[in-house]
């Protein structure tokens, strides 16, 4: 019951501080925000926001990826990390979702992670963003460092470090708290020299001053 209240206080916190934390990939739908969130994999927003312009002026939607040839594609996103593989999983990912979906990307979390390039974690991202539904919680290395500094979970694995979120916090903070813990993790909770001075958490966060 305490480690429910506490992850309940948090969540609030952070909602207050942020009501609607948005993800730092630019993108103006669906499609779009899917094919950035499959480049962002070990790699930074703002690398993936650089290469994304040009890609998606040439392939416009799933159709013209699904058309694509992936060393055409790798040409332009060659500036993110792995973008090999990452070219081929795109292109394989619009022909899944042109031939398995009717071109429209599905909403539930099952068919999601049948897709290509889209695990459980980028899942969560798409259907929190494009449309709102909290099925989890993102847990990238943001969140994961900073669920375990507040002493919410004490996992190393990303599918358990989610489990316990999930069992600690309220379903109606999943979404909020999934956007806020990415960019406080980014920008205040960061790895090395974390800013605890000014953090909004820190009256609640045993780690505060300690790293």
């Amino acid at each position: 019951m305490f480690m429910t209240q506490k992850a309940e206080k948090i969540a609030k916190i952070l909602q207050e501080n942020n009501p609607y934390p948005k993800t730092e990939l630019d993108h103006k739908n669906d499609y779009e925000l899917s094919v950035a969130v499959m480049l962002s994999a070990q790699t930074t927003d703002k690398k993936v926001n650089q290469v994304t312009p040009k890609l998606f002026k040439k392939y416009e939607d799933w159709e013209n990826l699904a058309n694509a040839n992936p060393t055409e594609v790798g040409e332009i996103i060659r500036q993110v990390n792995f973008y090999k593989g990452k070219a081929e999983r795109l292109v394989k990912a619009a022909q899944m979702v042109v031939s398995g979906f009717d071109s429209k990307l599905p909403r539930s979390m099952d068919e999601l992670t049948k897709i290509p390039g889209i695990a459980r974690k980028s899942a969560n991202v798409i259907m929190q963003e494009a449309w709102g539904i909290a099925e989890g919680i993102v847990v990238d290395t943001h969140v994961s460092r900073v669920s375990q500094r507040l002493g919410l979970t004490r996992e190393k694995d990303p599918k358990k470090i989610e489990k316990d979120l999930m069992e600690v916090l309220p379903k109606n903070y999943w979404r909020n708290f999934s956007g806020n813990a990415v960019l406080h993790g980014r920008y205040t909770c960061i790895a090395r020299k974390p800013k605890c001075d000014e953090c909004t958490l820190n009256k609640v966060c045993p780690s505060v001053f300690k790293v």
